[in-house]
């Protein structure tokens, strides 16, 4: 088999039993690293250290990786202005942290009637938030409530 030293250096083609040696002599451990080679290579090296290492680096990247979530804002087709100022600051904060975002018009009672309203005041959220989101899924009607996403536009 080939044998690789711990620090990378070839030491050649060896029989196992001088590569079991020299692994015990150098008191790390004989790991086989391309078994589909001919003749297949091994590596001596800390085999626990190893594995260890790439757990710290595997924990890093889970570390980095952002997560995106979607939040969900309520609205009512009476919604007050002040809410609606609210309510629009709020879906502009989880857009511009990366979050999507899913609005919610839910219609109690007579307001069936008026979905019109509804769509209104969707179109108006949509025109708010032009600058920081766009509309993924258009707004659509299931049951009593008038759904619409968005999501945080590409930054350049």
């Amino acid at each position: 088999m080939r044998l690789v030293a711990e620090n990378g250096d070839q030491l050649g083609i060896q029989p196992v039993s001088e590569a079991l040696r020299l692994a015990e002599e150098q008191n790390v451990d004989l790991v086989e690293i391309a078994p589909m080679a001919v003749p297949p290579v091994c590596k001596l090296m800390d085999y626990g250290k190893f594995r260890y290492r790439e757990q710290k680096k595997a924990h890093e990247a889970k570390l980095k990786q952002k997560q995106i979530q979607v939040k969900e804002v309520k609205f009512r087709p009476g919604t007050d202005e002040g809410d609606y100022k609210i309510k629009v600051r709020n879906l502009t904060r989880f857009l511009t942290e990366g979050d999507k975002t899913k609005v919610t018009l839910r219609f109690r009672g007579r307001e069936m009637a008026h979905q019109e309203l509804g769509m209104q005041l969707l179109k108006r959220v949509e025109a708010d938030l032009k600058e920081v989101g766009i509309v993924e899924q258009w707004p659509k009607l299931e049951g009593r409530q008038m759904i619409m996403i968005l999501g945080p536009k590409k930054k350049h």
